[in-house]
């Protein structure tokens, strides 16, 4: 179970450390929530202590798995279908795994494709989003800053311009 200053990941949100537990009624139910404040703006956000584990919380990874990450990063381009909407629905599900490897390639793919022939605006959200959470992660694993995090990712994924990855992830 986690406890007030462990650093965790609520999926679809990103990183924060577990600021307080309070109870709070709502709905006329009292329930116990984990106030987690999110290191990117400013944001603070309530689970209910008994969801935790349904909703996929997790602890961060360790200064030794950014690494990985960064390998991620820098790794090819996966094989994508051409129709932004099926792109879009994998992409999303890679994202609501939870999993910071997912979190990453989904970043990776979609800021070189956007380098290539631009995004959808549903698309240019989703990196948004994926890339707030992949930092969040990073911010607190790291305690570098959010521009240092950010420019170290650009960096990472920038060195494989162009190169693509044959066949599909999912053929492996």
């Amino acid at each position: 179970m986690f406890k007030i200053g462990d650093k965790i990941v609520y999926p679809m949100h990103g990183a924060g450390v577990i600021e307080k537990l309070e109870t709070k009624e709502i709905l006329g139910e009292k329930r116990e929530y984990f106030i987690i404040k999110m290191p990117i703006g400013d944001m603070k956000v309530m689970v209910p202590v008994s969801n935790v584990e349904e909703v996929g919380v997790r602890e961060i990874i360790t200064p030794d798995e950014i690494d990985d990450i960064m390998s991620i990063l820098r790794g090819h381009k996966t094989k994508m279908p051409q129709n932004w909407n099926r792109r879009y629905r994998i992409n999303m599900d890679r994202i609501k795994t939870g999993d910071i490897h997912e979190i990453a390639s989904v970043v990776r793919n979609l800021t070189l494709l956007d380098n290539e022939k631009g995004l959808s605006t549903g698309e240019r959200k989703m990196l948004s989003n994926a890339k707030q959470m992949l930092l969040s992660e990073l911010v607190l694993v790291t305690g570098d800053t959010y521009e240092e995090i950010e420019a170290l990712v650009d960096k990472e994924i920038m060195e494989n311009e162009g190169i693509e990855e044959e066949g599909d992830e999912s053929e492996e």
